[in-house]
C-alpha cells in the first residue's frame, strides 16, 4: 500500500502537470463590490466581463438596503434547518413569490442551484424510472443524476432527433416515468434549448420537462421569465431548477419550483434541503426586492440585450470568431488552451477582465474566452473593451 507521503506528492505531481499544460485555473483577488468595473488588488480598475451579474443588481442600492432590513428584522442566519426550526415567513414568500414569477404552483429553497439539482432526482425517480439528457448539462444536473438509481440516457446537445431515439430506446426497455432534463441556457455556448420542440416530444412519450435556468431566469424572455418564456412554453415545463446567484442578485442560493405534489415531496425526501441550514434571511429579503424591481418592469433585461447585441455585432466585425447566439454568453473561441491564457492575461494589462476557459471545462480544441455582458455595462465601457479585445487579437494573431 502506497504511503501518506506518496499520495501527497501524487498530488503535487497532478497539480505541476496541469500547470506546464497551462491549465491552472488562477482566482485573482478583487478589493471592490461586483460591478462593470472592479478594482484588483493593488487598486487596478478593470472592465467586468466575466461576472454572472446580468442585470447588475449584485450591488444595486435597493437591494442591498433590502439586505440590511431583512438582516435587523430576521437576523444573519436561522441555525437549523426548514423543519426543525428554520423558516421564516419571508421564506415561504420567496418560494410563492418565485413559483408565480416561474408560472408553477409551488417553490422550494436551497442553499445553491447545485443542491437543488443535487437533492432532486434521487428524491423523485426510482430504479423503474429513466432520465434522459443532454449530454452537455451541467456538472450539478450529471451529479444529481448519478445520485438517482434510474437509468440514464443521454442524446446529443441540441439534437432532437437522437432525443427521439433515447427516448424510444428508454420506453422500449420498460420505463415507468421517463424525465427529460436539459439546461435552458448552456453556460459554456450560450445555446438557448429548444423547449417548444423538447415540450412536444415529451408530450408525445408521455415525458415529464425539466429544466436547469440558471442562465436565463430574470433576463431571458420578453418579461424576463425564463427559457421557457423565450420558447413560449410558459407553464408547460414539469420542474425548473435555479440559482439566486447569478441574475437575482449574485449572492448565493436556489430553488426549485413545479407543482404541489412535486415539491411536497422534495420537503419529505430531499436530502440537501433535509440536511443543510436554511437559506441567510439577508438573502432572502435582498432577493424580495429583486423580484420587486423585475415584476416592475423590464429595463434591465432590455439594456441587457442592447449591450449584447452591440457587442455580438462588434466582436465579429473584429474578426473574431463567435458562437453565434442571442444570449449575453459570448464564447470568443480561441481553440488552443495556452493561446487562450496568454489572451486572458494580455486583455487584463489592457485592462479587461476576462477568463478563459478550456478542457476540462470544455471540450479538447474549443478552449476559449466567456464573455458576459452586463445591464450596468456603458457604451464607454464596450467601446473601450473592443478596443482592447482588437489590439490583443492583433498582438497575438488571433485576427
Amino acid at each position: 500500500m502506497a504511503s501518506k507521503d506518496q499520495f501527497y506528492s501524487s498530488l503535487s505531481q497532478q497539480l505541476r502537470e496541469i500547470d506546464e499544460a497551462g491549465l491552472s485555473k488562477h482566482e485573482r483577488v478583487i478589493n471592490s463590490r461586483q460591478g462593470s468595473r472592479v478594482s484588483l488588488t493593488g487598486g487596478k480598475e478593470v472592465i467586468n466581463l466575466c461576472a454572472n451579474n446580468y442585470l447588475g443588481l449584485s450591488s444595486h442600492p435597493d437591494v442591498i438596503a433590502a439586505a440590511h432590513l431583512a438582516l435587523d428584522s430576521r437576523g444573519y442566519g436561522l441555525s437549523s434547518v426548514r423543519f426543525i426550526c428554520g423558516t421564516q415567513d419571508i421564506h415561504r414568500t420567496l418560494e410563492e413569490r418565485l413559483a408565480i414569477f416561474l408560472g408553477t404552483e409551488d417553490a422550494i429553497l436551497y442553499g445553491s442551484a447545485f443542491d437543488a439539482n443535487g437533492g432532486l432526482f434521487e428524491t423523485l425517480l426510482g430504479p423503474d424510472d429513466a432520465i434522459v439528457s443532454d449530454e452537455l448539462n451541467h456538472a450539478s444536473i450529471i451529479d444529481g443524476i448519478r445520485l438517482s438509481k434510474a437509468k440514464r440516457y443521454r442524446y446529443r446537445h441540441d439534437d432532437i432527433s437522437d432525443l427521439r431515439r433515447q427516448l424510444e430506446h428508454a420506453a422500449s426497455e420498460g420505463a415507468k416515468h421517463i424525465l427529460v432534463f436539459t439546461d435552458g441556457v448552456f453556460s459554456m455556448d450560450g445555446t438557448i434549448a429548444r423547449l417548444d420542440s423538447i415540450r412536444s416530444l415529451c408530450d408525445e412519450f408521455g415525458a415529464l420537462l425539466g429544466i436547469d435556468d440558471s442562465h436565463a431566469t430574470g433576463f431571458v424572455g420578453k418579461t424576463g421569465r425564463g427559457t421557457h418564456e423565450f420558447r413560449e412554453v410558459f407553464g408547460k415545463v414539469d420542474i425548473i431548477t435555479g440559482t439566486l446567484g447569478k441574475a437575482l442578485g449574485g449572492a448565493s442560493g436556489g430553488f426549485t419550483a413545479a407543482r404541489h405534489e412535486m415539491v411536497a415531496m422534495l420537503r419529505q425526501r430531499s436530502r440537501p434541503y433535509l440536511f443543510s441550514n436554511t437559506l441567510s434571511p439577508v438573502i432572502v429579503g435582498a432577493t424580495l426586492k429583486v423580484l420587486d424591481l423585475l415584476e416592475a418592469d423590464t429595463r434591465l433585461r432590455d439594456t441587457l440585450e442592447q449591450n449584447t447585441c452591440h457587442f455580438r455585432t462588434e466582436i465579429v466585425t473584429s474578426g473574431f470568431e463567435v458562437k453565434p447566439g442571442t444570449h449575453p454568453i459570448v464564447p470568443v473561441m480561441i481553440h488552443d488552451a495556452a493561446r487562450a491564457q496568454h489572451f486572458a492575461r494580455r486583455l487584463l494589462e489592457l485592462g479587461v477582465y476576462v477568463t478563459a476557459f478550456s478542457y476540462p471545462v470544455v471540450p479538447q480544441g474549443q478552449a476559449r474566452i466567456r464573455v458576459q455582458l452586463s445591464a450596468l455595462h456603458t457604451a464607454d465601457d464596450l467601446r473601450r473593451a473592443l478596443a482592447a479585445f482588437r489590439q490583443a487579437g492583433t498582438e497575438l494573431k488571433i485576427v
